[in-house]
């Protein structure tokens, strides 16, 4: 009995102090959880200030960022704008010069017909005198007939020598105007031909250089190219073919280099490589070739873009590779592809007034300098490369002959070949095309305008017209009338003598006298 009452009071104890824990834990858990809240409550104030703070800053970058792109779009607008001016001024120049050169047409046709007419009426004097020489021949050989005594055949033989002897002069006549004709017509026919080829040629003028400048947006990139103790800039060198010069330029190093293609090639790697930031040897062989290729199929796809512009077809793919080629070539400063552009609008249209085959002459311009394009450098001229591989790719042979023939190489057998080699001239020797012609050009017109000066009484000298006319202006008091005209042939004769030029100069004095007074 009394160990069931120790067992019902154990249980008793436990069942109170279980009751007693419980409440001390409720209690506790209680307090933590208001702990909690309360720090939860703080960090959700704080986060919601933060928040605010970032969606403010935001908000003012946003605002700067379309206060930027506005006045971005404003200045684009504005240079677009001047931009549209500038063409419309040069269209109204182009169109204001095409109106007087129509006036000037005009007036040439007008002299035309009056020479016309002058020759008309010179045959018809002609004519009739003709007509009174067979008279008085007819009159003459009946004389004869009387006098003589001759018998019919005779006298029939001796009117066959006159009627001979009096065609050939007429013939001979006739000949001589017609070729007199034909001399003033073809002169005048050849003029206009080659000045309307030039005048309907739109050219661009460009001039290209042995370096390439590759710019950089801080100078400790320098030291990235150049790698422990130059490996990744010899690695550069060796992989494109170039010299890579890093001097005191800020923020600029200068790839060196006489085949454009491989200084394309250079430049474009740089790039890649910089903008990637991983620069090491086996990096840059690898950006390499994949640039190599991708320029490779640029040069396809420009040959291809050539010949498209200017209506080629059936062009063999070697010579599309080397037309796209010469994009990065140039001849004394003049780019080899805008060359060929030129001078195959010029063959086409120069073709076409003469009645030739305009789309050959075309054909035969944009390939006349392909032998300036090969891989190799071989010893023979480019106009005889270049007609070996027109010939190797199966073009017709006025072109292969036009191409071979227009440095006169060998001889021209093909109607069109004179015209590329007239057009490759005309091309190429216009101002401002290359650079040792320019240069060449402004140095004949100071000399042509410091000759003048040496005399006494010149106050000034001008050469203008492109240099193929000088006006040269006198004091009024020191030289005489007699004394310009002497002038004038002193200095057309010191030119002729002293001076090389194309064409013909215009020596013009102008002697001008004026007396002045104020009425006070």
């Amino acid at each position: 009995m009394e160990v069931l009452i120790y067992v019902a009071v154990g249980i008793a104890g436990v069942l109170a102090g279980a009751l007693v824990t419980r409440m001390i834990l409720s209690g506790q858990a209680s307090k933590a959880e208001q702990e909690a809240r309360a720090r939860a409550e703080v960090i959700l104030k704080e986060a919601e200030v933060k928040a605010e703070a970032i969606r403010q800053q935001k908000k003012l970058d946003a605002q700067t960022h379309f206060q930027e792109q506005k006045q971005k779009f404003e200045a684009d607008i504005l240079d677009r704008n001047q931009k549209l001016q500038a063409n419309e001024q040069r269209v109204k120049q182009k169109e204001q010069s095409l109106n007087q050169k129509y006036e000037q047409v005009k007036r040439e046709q007008s002299d035309i017909e009056k020479q016309q007419k002058k020759v008309e009426e010179q045959s018809r004097i002609l004519h009739e005198k003709n007509e009174q020489l067979d008279n008085v021949l007819r009159e003459q050989n009946q004389k004869l007939e009387k006098i003589a005594g001759m018998s019919q055949e005779e006298a029939l033989n001796k009117l066959m020598d006159n009627l001979v002897n009096e065609a050939r002069s007429k013939a001979s006549s006739l000949i001589k105007e017609a070729e007199e004709n034909a001399r003033l017509t073809a002169n005048k026919e050849a003029k206009r031909i080659v000045i309307q080829t030039i005048q309907r040629t739109a050219a661009e003028h460009a001039i290209e250089n042995s370096v390439t400048v590759f710019n950089l947006e801080n100078d400790e990139v320098k030291g990235r190219i150049i790698g422990r103790e130059g490996r990744n800039i010899r690695a550069l060198e060796a992989a494109t073919g170039v010299e890579i010069i890093v001097d005191d330029t800020p923020e600029a190093i200068i790839i060196s280099g006489f085949d454009p293609i491989r200084r394309e090639i250079a430049r474009i790697s740089l790039h890649r490589l910089v903008a990637d930031g991983r620069i090491h040897p086996a990096r840059i062989e690898e950006v390499v070739a994949k640039t190599t290729k991708m320029l490779n199929e640029e040069i396809m796809e420009i040959g291809e873009r050539t010949a498209i512009d200017l209506g080629i077809h059936g062009l063999h793919p070697d010579l599309i590779r080397m037309v796209g080629r010469m994009k990065y070539r140039s001849s004394y400063g003049q780019n080899l592809l805008q060359h060929s552009r030129e001078v195959a609008n010029m063959c086409a249209t120069m073709a076409a007034e003469l009645g030739l085959n305009a789309k050959l002459a075309k054909r035969a311009g944009l390939l006349h300098d392909i032998g300036k394009v090969v891989d190799n450098e071989p010893e023979l001229p480019h106009a005889i490369i270049g007609m070996q591989i027109a010939e190797r790719c199966k073009e017709h042979p006025d072109v292969v002959n036009a191409i071979g023939a227009h440095h006169e190489e060998i001889e021209m057998t093909a109607l069109i070949s004179p015209i590329i080699q007239a057009c490759d001239a005309i091309s190429g020797a216009r101002p401002g095309a290359r650079r040792e012609i320019v240069e060449t050009y402004i140095k004949r017109l100071k000399e042509l305008e410091a000759l003048p000066l040496s005399y006494p009484g010149v106050s000034k000298s001008f050469a203008i017209q492109a240099g193929r006319e000088l006006r040269v202006v006198v004091e009024a008091e020191q030289v005489t009338d007699l004394d310009a005209d002497k002038l004038a042939v002193d200095l057309s004769g010191r030119i002729q003598n002293e001076m090389q030029y194309p064409g013909q100069i215009k020596v013009t004095v102008i002697r001008e006298k004026r007396a002045v007074a104020f009425a006070k």
